[in-house]
């Protein structure tokens, strides 16, 4: 049996600008989910409801604020993301930014007592890019020789986009894994990026590509016996809807600035096994692999980003939550998975104290004052 825990993407429980972030890590915690992947843009709007809005000072008292509601909820942040670094920028002013805002981010990180930051791989158009593979290396060996300079130390979890420009496969992003060739630098295998770049193409009519289920199935085989468990720092587990027509112009998903995969990844991807919903990516095959082939034990990050993310609708976390709680679930019995069973923390039980008293559906009342200042009723955080 292989133990693991369930987390979810902040963004998945909504939109920051939408709902606000206390309001999805209550719902995360009444569902069962423990873990949480913050995506900045949720630091961004807690930092920005305080005075003198988003500024990096702002940002790191944010950092504190969501910090002290995760531990009332008895809430891991297992990982700060995205950091869009660019490796390989041909603009070295724009990569010397790049490291300037990487040691404010470290530092938020060591706020949030989590050790992990993600970066995914760029998807900057070719001509930005040097095309050398030693040039991506050298940048992301750098950040890498940055975070192990924290105390604790930061780590960094590269994801290849299945959309990315030079790295589009997990074959890929384990190359540089390899060659970056630093403790703290190793890779995220997100299911989605995996099934998506391998097995399926949105703008074909099939949904596939040719030969997509004997690629994939090489594909997990070579990981099973190239990847190193140790060096694998985060896991995401997610399907993707399959489309009624092609992913091209005309399209109401499609644009001309963005891969067909980025569309679809933004606009249709779904929790585990939402068949329902036209799921239908063999995320299993994918997450045997992972948690039986590489034998992957730890936080599994259920990360859904879809068009219903930005539903205005109040019980859009609520909603989300759930389906992810039933989601892993699903995972579990599938992949035969030994989890680790989470007591409800003594908020969360003062919490439902109080909305069965006063029978609210919306728990925000039941925020820490001191901490929060409240709610201008539109989910913004006032002081």
């Amino acid at each position: 049996m292989v133990v693991c825990r369930p987390a979810i993407s902040s963004l998945s429980l909504g939109r920051a600008s939408v709902h606000d972030l206390p309001t999805k890590l209550l719902q995360a915690e009444k569902h069962g989910i423990k873990g949480i992947e913050l995506f900045h843009e949720d630091l961004e709007y807690v930092a920005e409801a305080l005075p003198s809005g988003l500024t990096p000072e702002n940002e790191i008292q944010a950092a504190h604020i969501i910090r002290q509601l995760c531990d009332e909820r008895s809430i891991t942040i297992v990982c700060l993301q995205p950091f869009w670094y660019d490796e390989g920028i041909r603009n070295r002013f724009e990569h010397l930014y790049r490291i300037a805002q990487l040691k404010h981010r470290m530092q938020l990180a060591q706020i949030l007592r989590t050790d992990v930051i993600l970066i995914p791989s760029t998807f900057l158009s070719a001509d930005l890019l040097f095309p050398e593979l030693e040039t991506r290396v050298a940048d992301l060996r750098e950040a890498a020789d940055l975070g192990a300079q924290q105390n604790p130390i930061i780590r960094f979890a590269y994801e290849g986009l299945c959309w990315g420009t030079h790295v589009d496969t997990w074959d890929a992003c384990w190359e540089v894994v390899e060659h970056v060739d630093r403790p703290n630098f190793g890779i995220c295998l997100d299911t989605f990026n995996i099934a998506g770049r391998v097995y399926a193409d949105p703008a074909d009519p099939s949904g596939k590509t040719p030969n997509g289920e004997t690629e994939l199935r090489a594909s997990i085989e070579r990981l099973v016996r190239t990847v190193d468990v140790k060096k694998v720092f985060l896991v995401q587990v997610a399907d993707a809807e399959r489309l009624s027509s092609p992913l091209v112009g005309g399209h109401q998903y499609y644009s001309h600035e963005q891969a067909a995969r980025m569309s679809w990844s933004r606009n249709c991807r779904l929790f585990y096994g939402e068949e329902t919903k036209r799921a239908y990516l063999p995320i299993e095959d994918v997450a045997q692999a992972i948690f039986h082939g590489l034998g992957f034990r730890g936080w599994v990050i259920n990360e859904l980003f879809s068009r219903s993310v930005w539903d205005p609708d109040r019980a859009t976390p609520t909603k989300h939550a759930k389906r992810a709680a039933e989601a892993w679930k699903r995972l579990v019995k599938d992949c035969n998975l030994e989890i680790v069973e989470e007591a409800p923390s003594k908020a969360r039980l003062k919490a439902d104290a109080v909305l069965t008293e006063v029978g609210h559906d919306s728990e925000m009342e039941s925020l820490p004052s001191a901490v929060f200042g409240g709610s201008d009723g539109n989910g913004i955080l006032v002081t």
